[in-house]
């Protein structure tokens, strides 16, 4: 996609003998708020020394500690500690992470690829602080074989993957869909049997959802232990990972468009508590390998943006930022429960809280989607990756007596957003990924009605030890509509507390019912974790989704996913509007023909996409249309270049 100039990249400006005085700062994100000194202190100042730690008692301080001596004793040879990249376009975008270094040690670093058994330079880049990032990024890249490479921090350490080629030749292209990875575990530094089961899956592309880790303040030392956890399987693929609420401190986030948070009650007035430095830390740690954002401008404060798509075989994936521009409850609507962003009472006024004014995406994110969508060049199928769902399709939250109506912490609230952002997603017939609600689900979405908007698909926790959640519907009754094929009872078409469409097709439900238990169980398949895969054929547009317990024995084949799953469906039906008339029949201009339907008057997008079925120059393709008013037709082979229908009315 065209987008914006990719983000600027530091310039080499330092040797290890020749290191700039602030390097060492101990108070890089300032000192005027509690949230800036207490910023990943285990990873800054004069880290190596036990005593640097701000002192902390109780559990906080016995857990500094514990940070502070993992970090401290890393062995000196392993300090380059993982990599994630991708390619896309040409340009191969790759993060290494480093552990934090001794003064004397290199800050520069060597990405190297091998060709004909000889390892050879193609990049050098400097270690960030803070955060300890090493950005390359390689233009004019060959994406059709695999690639080894290496990063080498002189010759203190190495750091060695491969670049996968693009597998566009495959039939079907695999997805791990992964989020909330949970550090209170008996494996807090690994994931043995995830990590071996997803290399047996060998998906093409890993997507991290967010909350990659629960360490808040202590931004660095969360990565460095997520990123331990799947070095293995990031360091072979091309990994997406996009940071939710907990990986920039909050329990919640509300982006507000980059505004300062004041702190208080859950950070519900909207904006970010942690200073913007510290923010921008974090993304550039878990966002920097991603192709250039569509539109670099930063939001308030300076805090950056991400937002982008990624082609992976065949199929364009458009990356979301869904809570950096979305409006906060406190201040913004009338306070309806014990919190600003918890509603209990069945019989609020949903118009009362979905008021003029208030955003989701935002209009730059709905442009991006708007042109994403428009934009089919080597694209047979789209897909949209986002930090959360689009409804609320969860009724227990933390354990079975806490039940709760509206959770204004989802994409489901505000409404008309939620809407505006199905539309352009349906618009593609785009499938939704998404993760954060710690419960696994399969929804379609309603815009105007039940089923005529897009599938999605939230990931189980990846350990779900932090706050489990269920879906159980009050009277314990399936949903209207037509019945969904399924072993789970409570399927079929629902309203979530916002007063949204949706339509149940699968959840993951934990087994047990307090948090204690959730914490403390370790018994196979019982508190609802695991993780998703998404099986994609681009050739047919045929998608499945499987949901996988974290201790799922694979030899069992599809008999060890969660009950209700697997669940397939053809794209087609994520739009699923009713033809009221199709317009005249007019010649495609080829095979693989991409057809474009817009309102005349204003412009706006009905629908934009390839055309099923057989694919031979000279079909002839007659557009459907939803219902009266003035259209125009567009075709091309990669973009609707062409009109060759103008201010046609239907009555």
């Amino acid at each position: 996609m065209d987008g914006g100039a990719p983000a600027p990249g530091p310039a080499v400006a330092y040797r290890a003998d020749r290191v700039p005085a602030d390097y060492y700062d101990p108070m890089p994100f300032g000192a005027d708020t509690s949230f800036a000194r207490k910023s990943d202190t285990v990873a800054i100042g004069r880290w190596w020394e036990a005593s640097s730690t701000a002192p902390a008692r109780g559990k906080q301080g016995r857990e500094i500690a514990e940070m502070s001596a993992f970090i401290r004793e890393r062995p000196r040879d392993q300090v380059l500690a993982f990599a994630l990249y991708t390619h896309d376009h040409g340009v191969l975008n790759l993060t290494a992470q480093s552990f934090p270094l001794l003064p004397d040690e290199p800050k520069v670093a060597t990405l190297e690829i091998q060709r004909e058994g000889r390892w050879v330079a193609v990049g050098r880049a400097p270690v960030e602080y803070p955060g300890w990032t090493i950005r390359f990024r390689v233009e004019h890249w060959d994406n059709t074989q695999d690639v080894p490479y290496r990063v080498r921090l002189g010759d203190l350490s190495r750091f060695e993957g491969t670049v996968r080629r693009d597998p566009i030749d495959q039939d079907t292209l695999v997805v791990a869909n992964l989020s909330c990875n949970s550090p209170r575990d008996k494996e807090r530094f690994t994931r043995l049997k995830i990590v071996e089961n997803l290399k047996r899956h060998d998906p093409d592309l890993l997507f991290f959802a967010g909350d990659q880790n629960y360490t808040h303040a202590e931004g660095t030392f969360g990565w460095l232990q997520f990123g331990l956890q799947y070095a293995d399987l990031m360091k072979d693929r091309p990994t997406v990972c996009i940071p939710d609420d907990h990986d920039v401190g909050h329990g919640n986030l509300w982006g507000a468009g980059g505004r300062q948070s004041d702190g208080e009650d859950g950070m519900t007035d909207g904006g970010y508590a942690f200073p913007a430095s510290f923010v921008n830390m974090i993304q550039r740690q878990q966002t920097s390998n991603l192709p250039a954002p569509f539109d670099p401008t930063p939001v308030q404060q300076g805090i950056g943006v991400y937002y982008t798509d990624l082609t992976v075989g065949g199929v364009s994936f458009a990356i979301l930022e869904d809570r950096k521009f979305k409006s906060g409850p406190k201040g913004s609507i009338p306070k309806m429960g014990p919190r600003h962003d918890h509603i209990n009472d069945p019989a609020y006024d949903r118009g009362a809280i979905d008021l003029p004014g208030l955003t989701l995406l935002g209009d730059r994110q709905l442009a991006f989607l708007d042109h994403w969508a428009r934009d089919w060049r080597g694209t047979r199928m789209k897909v949209a990756l986002s930090q959360t769902a689009f409804c609320g399709a969860v009724h227990l939250h933390r354990d079975h007596g806490n039940r709760l109506l509206a959770d204004l912490d989802c994409n489901g609230w505000p409404q008309a957003g939620r809407n505006r952002a199905l539309v352009k997603l349906r618009a593609a017939r785009a499938t939704h990924l998404c993760g954060d609600q710690h419960l696994g689900a399969v929804v379609k979405h309603g815009i105007d009605g039940h089923r005529d908007g897009p599938m999605a698909f939230t990931s189980p926790a990846l350990v779900n030890t932090v706050y489990g959640r269920w879906w159980w519907p009050e009277d314990e009754r399936p949903g209207g509509g037509d019945a969904i094929d399924s072993v789970l009872p409570w399927t079929g078409d629902f309203e979530d507390g916002l007063g949204n469409k949706i339509t149940m097709f699968a959840y993951a439900n934990p087994e047990q019912t307090s948090p204690q238990e959730l914490r403390a169980d370790p018994a196979r398949e019982n508190r609802g974790d695991g993780y998703g895969l998404v099986r994609l054929t681009a050739a047919t547009g045929d998608v499945v989704f499987e949901a996988w317990p974290r201790f799922a024995d694979l030899d069992r084949g599809d008999a060890g996913q969660y009950p209700g799953w697997p669940v397939g469906f053809n794209h087609k039906v994520n739009d699923g509007r009713t033809a009221t008339a199709h317009l005249e029949a007019v010649t495609l201009p080829g095979p693989h023909a991409v057809v474009e339907l817009t309102e005349t008057a204003t412009g706006r997008l009905v629908y934009c996409r390839r055309v099923a079925g057989r694919r031979v120059a000279g079909r002839r393709f007659a557009a459907p249309v939803f219902g009266p008013g003035t259209y125009t037709l567009r075709v091309g082979a990669d973009r609707p270049q062409t009109t060759v229908l103008d201010a046609v009315r239907v009555e």
